[in-house]
Protein backbone atom coordinates (compact mmCIF):
# COMPACT_ATOMS: atom_id res chain seq x y z
CA UNK A 1 0.00 0.00 0.00
CA UNK A 2 1.48 3.33 -1.04
CA UNK A 3 0.64 6.14 1.41
CA UNK A 4 1.10 9.77 0.37
CA UNK A 5 0.71 12.91 2.46
CA UNK A 6 -1.29 15.82 1.05
CA UNK A 7 -1.05 19.55 1.80
CA UNK A 8 -3.66 19.02 4.54
CA UNK A 9 -2.07 17.04 7.39
CA UNK A 10 -4.14 13.95 8.14
CA UNK A 11 -5.67 13.75 4.66
CA UNK A 12 -3.86 10.95 2.84
CA UNK A 13 -3.85 9.30 -0.58
CA UNK A 14 -3.73 5.51 -0.29
CA UNK A 15 -2.94 3.50 -3.41
CA UNK A 16 -3.28 -0.27 -2.97
CA UNK A 17 -1.15 -2.63 -5.06
CA UNK A 18 -2.91 -4.45 -7.87
CA UNK A 19 -2.00 -7.99 -8.81
CA UNK A 20 -3.10 -8.62 -12.37
CA UNK A 21 -3.16 -11.33 -14.96
CA UNK A 22 -5.14 -12.13 -18.10
CA UNK A 23 -8.38 -12.33 -16.05
CA UNK A 24 -8.08 -8.87 -14.48
CA UNK A 25 -6.64 -7.94 -11.09
CA UNK A 26 -6.91 -8.41 -7.32
CA UNK A 27 -6.37 -5.55 -4.87
CA UNK A 28 -6.59 -5.31 -1.08
CA UNK A 29 -8.19 -1.90 -0.54
CA UNK A 30 -8.11 -1.92 3.28
CA UNK A 31 -6.08 -3.86 5.84
CA UNK A 32 -6.54 -2.78 9.47
CA UNK A 33 -3.34 -4.42 10.76
CA UNK A 34 -1.24 -2.73 8.06
CA UNK A 35 -2.88 0.64 8.75
CA UNK A 36 -2.39 0.39 12.52
CA UNK A 37 1.35 -0.11 11.90
CA UNK A 38 1.25 3.22 10.03
CA UNK A 39 -0.57 4.94 12.91
CA UNK A 40 -3.89 4.94 11.03
CA UNK A 41 -6.34 3.24 13.37
CA UNK A 42 -9.86 3.86 12.03
CA UNK A 43 -12.85 1.88 13.21
CA UNK A 44 -14.94 1.81 10.03
CA UNK A 45 -18.53 0.74 10.72
CA UNK A 46 -20.46 1.52 7.53
CA UNK A 47 -19.83 1.23 3.78
CA UNK A 48 -21.65 3.51 1.32
CA UNK A 49 -22.04 3.21 -2.44
CA UNK A 50 -23.17 6.17 -4.56
CA UNK A 51 -23.94 6.15 -8.29
CA UNK A 52 -24.17 9.25 -10.50
CA UNK A 53 -25.56 8.97 -14.03
CA UNK A 54 -24.20 12.25 -15.38
CA UNK A 55 -20.78 13.84 -15.58
CA UNK A 56 -20.51 17.13 -13.62
CA UNK A 57 -22.71 15.83 -10.78
CA UNK A 58 -21.59 17.50 -7.55
CA UNK A 59 -22.31 15.99 -4.15
CA UNK A 60 -21.20 18.01 -1.14
CA UNK A 61 -19.73 19.65 0.73
CA UNK A 62 -20.91 17.42 3.58
CA UNK A 63 -19.96 16.66 7.17
CA UNK A 64 -21.45 14.85 10.12
CA UNK A 65 -21.02 16.48 13.53
CA UNK A 66 -20.08 14.80 16.84
CA UNK A 67 -21.02 12.54 18.46
CA UNK A 68 -21.50 10.90 15.05
CA UNK A 69 -18.58 12.48 13.17
CA UNK A 70 -17.27 10.41 10.28
CA UNK A 71 -13.81 9.75 8.94
CA UNK A 72 -14.04 8.43 5.38
CA UNK A 73 -11.98 6.27 3.06
CA UNK A 74 -13.15 7.07 -0.48
CA UNK A 75 -12.51 5.22 -3.74
CA UNK A 76 -14.00 5.07 -7.22
CA UNK A 77 -15.59 1.78 -8.25
CA UNK A 78 -16.34 2.82 -11.84
CA UNK A 79 -15.68 5.91 -13.92
CA UNK A 80 -13.77 8.96 -12.66
CA UNK A 81 -14.31 11.69 -10.08
CA UNK A 82 -12.55 14.61 -8.41
CA UNK A 83 -12.71 14.16 -4.64
CA UNK A 84 -12.31 17.10 -2.25
CA UNK A 85 -11.59 17.59 1.47
CA UNK A 86 -11.82 20.98 3.25
CA UNK A 87 -10.43 21.62 6.75
CA UNK A 88 -13.12 23.12 9.05
CA UNK A 89 -11.45 22.53 12.43
CA UNK A 90 -11.53 25.73 14.48
CA UNK A 91 -8.00 26.90 15.27
CA UNK A 92 -6.40 24.76 12.56
CA UNK A 93 -3.47 26.34 10.68
CA UNK A 94 -5.12 25.07 7.47
CA UNK A 95 -8.71 26.11 8.31
CA UNK A 96 -10.75 26.69 5.14
CA UNK A 97 -8.10 25.19 2.85
CA UNK A 98 -8.92 22.35 0.47
CA UNK A 99 -7.21 19.60 -1.46
CA UNK A 100 -8.55 17.57 -4.35
CA UNK A 101 -7.54 14.26 -5.84
CA UNK A 102 -8.68 12.49 -8.99
CA UNK A 103 -9.97 9.05 -8.12
CA UNK A 104 -10.79 6.60 -10.88
CA UNK A 105 -11.30 2.93 -11.51
CA UNK A 106 -8.09 3.05 -13.53
CA UNK A 107 -5.75 4.64 -10.96
CA UNK A 108 -7.17 2.80 -7.91
CA UNK A 109 -6.37 5.71 -5.58
CA UNK A 110 -8.27 6.25 -2.33
CA UNK A 111 -8.61 9.43 -0.26
CA UNK A 112 -8.54 9.09 3.53
CA UNK A 113 -10.43 12.01 5.12
CA UNK A 114 -10.37 12.29 8.94
CA UNK A 115 -13.15 13.87 11.00
CA UNK A 116 -13.14 17.67 10.98
CA UNK A 117 -13.15 17.98 7.19
CA UNK A 118 -15.86 18.69 4.65
CA UNK A 119 -16.15 16.12 1.87
CA UNK A 120 -17.48 16.49 -1.65
CA UNK A 121 -16.88 15.32 -5.19
CA UNK A 122 -17.69 15.97 -8.83
CA UNK A 123 -18.05 13.23 -11.42
CA UNK A 124 -15.84 13.51 -14.49
CA UNK A 125 -17.56 10.74 -16.46
CA UNK A 126 -21.11 9.40 -16.79
CA UNK A 127 -22.09 6.37 -14.73
CA UNK A 128 -19.52 7.00 -12.00
CA UNK A 129 -19.63 5.06 -8.74
CA UNK A 130 -18.08 6.14 -5.45
CA UNK A 131 -17.57 3.66 -2.62
CA UNK A 132 -16.53 4.77 0.83
CA UNK A 133 -16.05 3.51 4.36
CA UNK A 134 -17.27 5.60 7.32
CA UNK A 135 -16.13 5.55 10.94
CA UNK A 136 -19.60 6.57 12.18
CA UNK A 137 -23.14 5.54 11.34
CA UNK A 138 -25.32 7.93 9.35
CA UNK A 139 -27.16 10.25 11.77
CA UNK A 140 -29.55 12.67 10.02
CA UNK A 141 -29.73 14.96 13.08
CA UNK A 142 -25.93 15.50 12.82
CA UNK A 143 -25.91 16.03 9.05
CA UNK A 144 -24.26 19.27 7.88
CA UNK A 145 -23.58 20.89 4.53
CA UNK A 146 -21.64 23.85 3.09
CA UNK A 147 -21.98 25.35 -0.40
CA UNK A 148 -19.76 23.66 -2.97
CA UNK A 149 -19.03 27.03 -4.63
CA UNK A 150 -18.30 29.00 -1.45
CA UNK A 151 -16.03 31.87 -2.62
CA UNK A 152 -14.12 31.84 0.67
CA UNK A 153 -13.00 28.28 -0.04
CA UNK A 154 -12.67 28.70 -3.85
CA UNK A 155 -12.50 25.08 -4.96
CA UNK A 156 -11.55 24.65 -8.60
CA UNK A 157 -14.09 22.03 -9.66
CA UNK A 158 -13.00 22.20 -13.31
CA UNK A 159 -16.52 23.04 -14.48
CA UNK A 160 -15.38 25.37 -17.29
CA UNK A 161 -18.80 27.02 -17.66
CA UNK A 162 -20.79 23.79 -17.25
CA UNK A 163 -23.72 23.96 -14.80
CA UNK A 164 -23.34 21.15 -12.25
CA UNK A 165 -26.14 18.79 -11.30
CA UNK A 166 -26.98 19.33 -7.60
CA UNK A 167 -29.47 18.06 -5.06
CA UNK A 168 -31.82 20.63 -3.53
CA UNK A 169 -29.98 20.23 -0.21
CA UNK A 170 -26.62 21.08 -1.79
CA UNK A 171 -28.05 23.87 -3.97
CA UNK A 172 -29.46 25.70 -0.92
CA UNK A 173 -26.55 25.03 1.45
CA UNK A 174 -25.11 27.85 3.60
CA UNK A 175 -21.66 29.35 3.22
CA UNK A 176 -18.90 28.22 5.61
CA UNK A 177 -18.94 31.62 7.40
CA UNK A 178 -22.60 30.93 8.26
CA UNK A 179 -21.84 27.53 9.81
CA UNK A 180 -20.62 27.12 13.39
CA UNK A 181 -18.11 24.32 12.92
CA UNK A 182 -18.47 21.61 15.58
CA UNK A 183 -14.79 20.64 15.17
CA UNK A 184 -11.74 21.96 17.03
CA UNK A 185 -8.14 21.46 15.99
CA UNK A 186 -5.73 19.62 18.24
CA UNK A 187 -2.08 19.25 17.28
CA UNK A 188 -1.26 15.70 16.13
CA UNK A 189 0.80 13.37 18.27
CA UNK A 190 4.39 13.48 16.96
CA UNK A 191 4.85 9.68 17.02
CA UNK A 192 1.66 9.19 15.00
CA UNK A 193 2.80 11.83 12.50
CA UNK A 194 6.15 10.08 12.04
CA UNK A 195 4.54 6.64 11.49
CA UNK A 196 2.26 8.09 8.77
CA UNK A 197 5.17 9.53 6.76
Amino acid sequence: MQIEQTDLPGVLVLTPRRFGDSRGFFSESWNLALMVKQGLDFDFVQDNHSFSRQASTVRGLHFQSPPHAQAKLVRCGRGRLFDVAVDIRKGSPTYGRWIGEELSFENGKQLLIPTGFLHGFITREPDTEIIYKCSGYYAPDCDGVVRFDDPDISIDWGLDGVTPLLSEKDDTAPFLREVDSPFTYSAPDKATEERAT
